[in-house]
Order: C-alpha cells, then structure tokens, then sequence
C-alpha cells in the first residue's frame, strides 16, 4: 500500500512535492493506525484508509450528478492527505485484559499522544502547508471533511463551505464511505 500510496503522490506537480513525501516517509504514516477503535484500527490503517477515501472520491468525483471540475492532483492530495494529522499522533501501550482462556495478560493498544494540539482538519491543513501550497478548494475539503461530527457550532460554517466548495462535502461522503461501508 505504500507503494501505491506513493505513486500516486509523485503523480503532483507541486513546488516543494518532494519535501513533503520526504516527510511523510520520515513519519509513521504507513504504520500507524486510522483510529484507536473506531476504523482502521489497526498497523497500516491508516494508508488503507487514505487510499480508500482515493479511491471512493475519485468516483464520487467523476460520478457526480452536477459536474464538477476538479483536478486530479487535487483529488489525490485532499484523499490521501486529509489524515495527514494523524502521522506521529499514535503510540502503543498496554493494558491488563482476560484471554480466551480467563487469563489476565498484557495486550497493546492504540493511545493518542497528540504533541501538536491544533485540531484536526486544520492541523492536516497546516501540516501540509509547511511544504506545498493548495488551493483554497483543498484547504476546505481536508479542513472540513469531518463534517456534522464537529460541533454544532460550526454547522453553519460547513453548509457555507460545502455550498462554495461541493468537493468539501464529496470529501467528507468520501470519508464516511471508507469508513462505514468499508472499515479502512
């Protein structure tokens, strides 16, 4: 999968490109875990999971009922990099739990060690950033693609954003399809 999730990286023409994919392979994205529980949740989660958001966007994209014209290179940077957050924010620990069998034993688990506490969509924004620049169409897509899970405060701020960037809003579908229908 990191293969494939490279690939499709190197396929962006973007000043600073490489820096970024420097930085990614420097972090523990391909091994890290999507979530602590939730999807993915597992070693290598987390790549599967930004590819399936590729994969399910870039049809949602090309499928859409109203056209919309977006870029390729677009596509792929805001699917496999909306979690970029994600990267370095996973550690292992232990916790006592009863086996199969009824007895206690050491079993790991995913815990967050968010060392940059900047939120999440924004954070992946910011992250991204420091090495490239993307358009205010992405910088919407990955900021708000957790939709209505943020808090309801912001609701209003989504509908605007998902009304002026219809690919915010194909994002955030992208992600719960790859999520729920998908657990990536």
């Amino acid at each position: 999968m990191e293969e494939k999730f490279l690939d499709l990286l190197n396929k962006v023409n973007r000043e600073g490109m490489e820096n970024l994919i420097n930085f990614i392979k420097k972090t523990d994205f391909f091994r890290a875990p999507a979530s602590t529980r939730f999807h993915g949740s597992r070693e290598g989660g987390l790549v599967e999971h930004s590819l399936k958001v590729y994969e399910v966007l870039k049809h949602k994209v090309e499928n859409c009922i109203e056209k919309i014209d977006v870029s390729d290179e677009t596509i792929i940077l805001v699917a496999l990099l909306h979690d970029i957050c994600k990267a370095n924010f996973y550690k292992v620990d232990y916790r006592n739990a009863k086996n199969e069998l009824g007895v206690w034993e050491k079993v790991p688990y995913y815990t967050i060690d968010d060392t940059i506490p900047y939120g999440h969509g924004e954070k992946s924004v910011m992250m991204i950033t420091e090495y490239i620049k993307l358009t205010p169409e992405e910088k919407y897509a990955i900021r708000w693609h957790m939709g209505f899970t943020e808090p309801k405060e912001q609701y209003t701020t989504i509908g605007i954003a998902y009304t002026k960037y219809p690919l915010a809003l194909l994002m955030h579908e992208a992600d719960l399809e790859a999520t729920y229908f998908y657990d990536t």
